[in-house]
């Protein structure tokens, strides 16, 4: 991180624009001025436009579909317009069309930035219960060095239907520690509402704020940074003027239980309770930001529920989402910037982020054990070396507003591993190891789907393993499967962890599992009817929601532990090399109740999986397949496959597919209680 320690401003430029008269004529009646002929400050900035890409300084420079100018009977105006969904700059999940400044400079100096605006749209679909849906920044303060987050962004904001929206700016906290992710915003009304102000569902709003500020209303800012202190100030006609003040140089968030009510409430169910470095952004490169960032995207609210809004994107397409309303779109009248001229070059800031979308981070990058595993995908291809590899279809990276995952995802129905009726994108450790040998395995995930169709009587529809530890020898059964199970119609589903027997003899079709719950049912709930349900598990995990597991195998014996916010936190044990399933009346009630009925009615060998080679697996196991009910009413879950087009299956939600922010493999260890 570069610390930068830059003396008292001694000078400094000023450059102050205001807008042309003219008549009430609009872009395509008349010739109008080029930008910078209404605002003659863009030799000091580099333009970030909708498509990603960065053109520079935009001296005598538009494009049509996301900067040019335009006249009412106001004057000039510049336009920073951008939809939904298009290419992003850097790590962002949103699309800008946005002034970046093209020097940076520390609190400790002067800095001032002025603007007077108008919001012409925000987006007309989105999901209101997202704090960010329907909502555009036109203005920053943006970090150019350590995590580059923003100490100040101020928004607009307005619901569908309403007449009046709300302007607020938001401090976003410099993370203490290396982990960013936790960062959080805390939002401060201007005129109507915070931002955490939000919707009861998807498509109920809140009331009208009383105060707002229209469409097409025109309001002012002046940011000034002096010795450490930021000083806001909001102007608008008809409108009470509002002035803030904000210390960039000393954190009032330095420990957890700073954390104020409104970020407990907002971003704290979302894992975003970072605490925040005690001298704030003091030793960082600042720089400001102005044009039109639009907060609303597409992305599935279930990702992130307060930066991921679920909006129209259709596809990409950018003609589309302008013609019905799905963009953000900013006219600038006037501005003003003021810095030292002891401000140093940003080049470092456009180098790291120019492109940064559009270039491959392999899952390797995010999880670096790959080197120790190898895979089959959904689509039965075997790769055996999986660092830098990705496959767009069923692993990759995303980044879901925080942080970055990892994803597998594989359909319903693709081809799969010889003795599997079902699809899988999984790694398998390339280390094989005895139970008495041990060995560890961990990983937070989040499941993002399992399959809508299925048969609800069938014990394994609509779930997906996580984890497992698979046998290399003999049956080549399965000492642990975890799975996540979720019916159609639920909001929240059921993590249990199955143990399958390691069958005596050579029959292994009477195999069985002995399911336990963790959070929600065990594997053995099932419907009444094909399409009847059981009722939603009480204590469940949603789509979406994170949880973390870790196996860890000491001397033959498997301890298990499981873990997820709001949730109480559970631990198992399994002897793996002594049976308590030698002896038909050992069989589990379950057992008889689930497997006994299709001829699962084996016993275990009496030392279990001692002495075999086992080896761990994680990602994503679909079990839900498309095979007819009737030949197993455990495994056979009658799902929809569309003859085994993935495309179809993905396109209609008959697939699974989970993420993974970190997991690590190695040796078993002694567990606490043994230590």
């Amino acid at each position: 991180m570069n610390k930068l320690i830059f003396p008292i401003l001694c000078s400094s430029f000023l450059l102050i624009i205001g807008c042309k008269n003219s008549n009430n004529v609009s872009k395509k009646d008349v010739a109008t001025p080029n930008a910078n002929e209404v605002i003659p400050f863009f030799q000091h900035w580099n333009l970030i436009l909708g498509d990603g890409s960065n053109v520079g300084q935009a001296m005598e420079y538009e494009n049509e579909d996301f900067f040019f100018t335009a006249q009412d009977d106001q004057g000039d105006w510049v336009v920073f317009k951008t939809p939904n969904a298009g290419n992003t700059h850097g790590t962002s999940n949103n699309t800008r069309t946005e002034l970046a400044q093209l020097k940076k400079w520390t609190p400790l100096t002067e800095a001032k930035m002025n603007a007077t605006l108008k919001v012409m749209n925000v987006s007309s679909t989105g999901d209101a219960r997202v704090a960010s849906t329907y909502s555009v920044v036109v203005g920053q303060i943006h970090s150019a060095d350590g995590h580059e987050n923003e100490p100040l962004k101020i928004f607009y904001k307005k619901f569908p239907g309403h007449t009046k929206g709300s302007v607020f700016w938001n401090y976003e906290i410099n993370t203490a520690g290396d982990d960013n992710s936790k960062r959080w915003d805390y939002s401060i009304p201007i005129w109507g509402y915070d931002m955490s102000v939000v919707g009861a569902d998807e498509n109920t709003f809140p009331p009208e704020p009383k105060d707002g500020i229209t469409l097409g209303e025109e309001f002012s800012y002046e940011v000034e940074v002096k010795d450490g202190i930021m000083y806001l100030k909001f102007t608008s006609e008809g409108h009470e003027t509002k002035t803030f003040t904000k210390n960039l140089i000393s954190s009032e968030y330095v420990e957890k239980v700073n954390i104020p009510e409104q970020v407990q409430n907002l971003f704290v169910p979302v894992g975003q309770d970072g605490i925040e470095l005690e001298n704030a952004y003091k030793d960082e490169g600042l720089f400001f930001k102005l044009g039109c960032y639009n907060q609303t995207n597409g992305k599935d609210p279930k990702v992130n529920k307060v930066w991921c809004s679920g909006a129209e994107t259709h596809g990409g397409d950018i003609q589309k989402q302008y013609a019905d309303g799905n963009y953000a779109e900013v006219w600038f009248k006037s501005a003003s910037i003021k810095v030292s001229d002891e401000a140093i070059s940003n080049a470092g800031y456009f180098k790291a982020n120019d492109g940064l979308s559009s270039k491959t981070v392999y899952p390797s990058e995010v999880i670096p054990f790959m080197d120790k595993f190898k895979m089959l995908t959904g689509d039965g291809t075997n790769v055996e070396n999986l660092v830098d590899f990705e496959h767009k279809d069923f692993f990759y990276t995303v980044i879901d507003g925080t942080r970055r995952w990892v994803v597998y995802k594989t359909p319903n129905s693709g081809v799969t591993s010889p003795n599997s009726s079902n699809t899988r994108t999984e790694l398998q450790e390339k280390r094989e190891w005895t139970p008495e040998e041990g060995g560890k395995l961990t990983g937070t995930c989040k499941v993002m789907q399992v399959s809508v169709s299925g048969d609800a009587r069938v014990a394994a529809s609509y779930s997906v393993v996580v984890g497992q530890i698979h046998s290399g020898e003999g049956h080549e059964n399965e000492p642990l499967k975890i799975f996540y199970k979720k019916f159609p119609g639920h909001g929240k589903g059921s993590v249990f962890w199955n143990y399958e027997i390691n069958t005596a003899g050579d029959d292994n079709s009477t195999r069985w599992d002995y399911s336990t719950a963790v959070w929600g049912y065990d594997m053995s709930v099932v419907g009444e009817g094909k399409n009847n349900p059981p009722a939603e598990p009480m204590d469940g995990i949603e789509l979406g929601e994170e949880f973390s597991y870790e196996i860890n195998v000491y001397k033959g014996i498997m301890y298990l532990t499981f873990k997820s916010d709001d949730h109480e936190t559970k631990t198992f044990t399994k002897n793996l090399i002594k049976s308590e399933y030698v002896n038909r009346s050992d069989l589990p009630a379950q057992v008889k109740k689930l497997f006994v009925p299709i001829g699962q009615d084996g016993t275990e060998r009496a030392i279990a999986y001692s002495g075999e080679l086992n080896y761990f697996k994680q990602g994503a196991y679909n079990q839900t397949n498309g095979k007819d009910p009737e030949t197993n009413m455990v495994w056979c879950a009658g799902a929809e496959i569309y003859g085994g087009d993935i495309a179809k299956q993905y396109e209609h939600g008959c697939y699974a597919e989970v993420w993974f922010r970190e997991a690590t493999v190695g040796m078993g260890t002694p567990p606490k209680q043994i230590e």
